[in-house]
């Protein structure tokens, strides 16, 4: 399906919300994106049920927050908005159970393109699809809307049946307090595969295994595990931090002229024209469906890979150096407090 696209930003004062009124959201899930997606739309005013396996553990929290509870199949024949917040992986199970319930007009609503870009669930025609994707973690979505704040968040309509499907979508972003931020406009195709790629090139596996090499490189080279811990692992969230703030710009002023200066003539020797080249080949295998292919594979294979890598990134040493030098720190404490507050809000995917 051929997608027409032009980057614009919606706020509040650019939603209708009529288009979401009289009409029942059905939320998929309530895990980090569903719990505050649910609560947000409800304490918006808007008819939520929950949808969830009859076995499961979110029911009572759901039900305790004064949420209707009912299993997907039941959301969705009630609903008119069903919004598929489950993990990707979980998703084409879950749409088998809802796709007889989506009557003519209905909306089925994604936070994340992988399923419908990569054709894993092929919805009817009769329906309109549209993704609202708040760009934070479900229990930040829900920290804000509490706090009259605002999460930003992507907009993007892939079948529009109906007409209005993008004014439906806005009207949800608006409900779950992505509005209040401002919400991006852009397509499936881009968001799947820029999230993919910013995932396993940059974000993920990019810095993760930058941060691993430079603290094997020192440790050795002899220096001690705490130093090469601290200037390797530690200080990135620093530098982060004023980029998040503002930009590359803020944090070349803020670092020492000699971190300036290192950092602007020795960078693109280890980002260099192979590493790019690297990267190219990554973006390929997103574009081209090679990394869905195999991630779904993977899944259907029982994860054999996957659990590999996993267990062997957590019995990496930098894990253990890094959690006995954070107990030393007053900061730790006050992080610990944090996530647990942070807790309260947020529930296991369902």
């Amino acid at each position: 399906m051929t997608e027409d696209f032009t980057t614009e930003i919606y706020y509040d004062g650019d939603v209708d919300e009529s288009h979401l009124a009289n009409s029942t959201v059905a939320v998929l899930g309530y895990g980090s994106q569903g719990h505050a997606h649910a609560l947000n739309l409800h304490e918006s005013g808007v008819d939520v049920i929950v949808g969830l396996r009859e076995d499961s553990s979110s029911r009572k929290p759901a039900r305790e927050e004064g949420l209707e509870v009912a299993t997907a199949a039941e959301a969705a024949k009630q609903a008119d908005v069903v919004s598929i917040l489950v993990p990707d992986t979980v998703q084409p199970a879950v749409y088998e159970e809802i796709e007889p319930h989506l009557e003519e007009g209905d909306t089925l609503q994604f936070a994340h393109g992988f399923n419908i870009h990569y054709n894993q669930i092929q919805p009817p025609e009769h329906v309109d699809v549209t993704m609202i994707a708040p760009k934070s973690p479900g229990h930040l979505v829900r920290r804000n809307y509490e706090r009259d704040e605002g999460t930003p968040g992507l907009l993007a309509v892939y079948q529009d049946t109906t007409g209005d499907a993008k004014d439906r979508a806005l009207a949800y972003a608006k409900g779950i307090g992505c509005t209040r931020a401002g919400v991006v406009e852009t397509t499936f195709k881009e968001e799947t595969e820029t999230d993919l790629f910013g995932e396993q090139a940059v974000l993920c596996g990019g810095i993760a295994q930058l941060i691993k090499v430079g603290y094997e490189t020192l440790v050795d080279a002899g220096y001690s595990e705490e130093m090469a811990y601290f200037e390797c692992m530690n200080e990135m969230k620093l530098i982060v931090d004023l980029m998040y703030e503002g930009g590359l710009g803020a944090m070349w002023d803020s670092v020492s002229d000699t971190a300036e200066y290192g950092g602007l003539t020795r960078g693109d020797e280890i980002i260099d024209d192979h590493a790019r080249e690297n990267m190219e080949e990554v973006l390929r295998q997103v574009q081209e469906g090679e990394f869905a292919t195999e991630w779904v594979a993977e899944n259907q294979a029982n994860r054999p890979v996957y659990t590999q890598l996993n267990q062997a990134e957590k019995n990496h040493e930098i894990e253990d150096v890094g959690e006995r030098l954070r107990a030393l720190f007053a900061w730790e404490e006050a992080n610990e407090e944090s996530e647990d507050e942070d807790e309260k809000t947020r529930v296991q995917a369902d």
